[in-house]
């Protein structure tokens, strides 16, 4: 999710609110798009049925189902968010995908991270090691990663034995 407003106070009596959109608001939003505020740990779809932008920085909107003070107050001081592009939901603080490129050391094994394959069933890292002639599958997990250094691009694993030899 990509934090794009903060309902900042109510507007009006029929359960309007006023927003603050952060830069990263999206341009060409429209009303079919919803927009996501968290709510015990869930992230709730709100659709809107009036959007107005107000100035640069500043928009009204009243949402579906929302027509009272009460029900809008309770969305008052909320930070509202929007699904990343290409349904890229990332739950952490990154992406596995964010990893590619980033130099690999497992071991006495150094190599660079060349992709990244996304399944629920088995995410895997492509690694292409310098020993190595082809690429060679990682399970993508935590517990394999050690470190990973953002500003360097690199990351450490520990591998368990024998892994590399199937």
């Amino acid at each position: 999710m990509i934090k794009v407003a903060r309902a900042n106070k109510l507007f009006g009596t029929d359960g309007g609110m006023m927003l603050t959109l952060y830069s990263d608001f999206p341009d060409d939003f429209d009303l079919a798009t919803p927009l996501f505020a968290e709510v015990d740990s869930l992230y709730v779809p709100l659709y809107c049925e009036r959007f107005e932008f107000r100035g640069t920085n500043g928009a009204v909107v009243r949402f579906d189902d929302i027509d009272t003070p009460r029900r809008a107050e309770e969305f008052v001081g909320r930070v509202l968010y929007v699904e990343e592009p290409d349904g890229e939901v990332c739950d952490d603080e990154f992406c596995m995908e964010d990893l590619i490129g980033f130099e690999v050391e497992a071991g006495s094994l150094h190599g660079r991270l060349a992709d990244y394959y996304d399944s629920e069933a088995n995410p895997l890292f492509g690694i292409a090691f310098d020993s190595r002639d082809d690429e060679t599958l990682v399970p993508a997990v935590e517990e394999f990663i050690v470190h990973i250094d953002f500003e360097g691009r690199r990351m450490k694993m520990i591998l368990p034995d024998g892994l590399l030899d199937l």
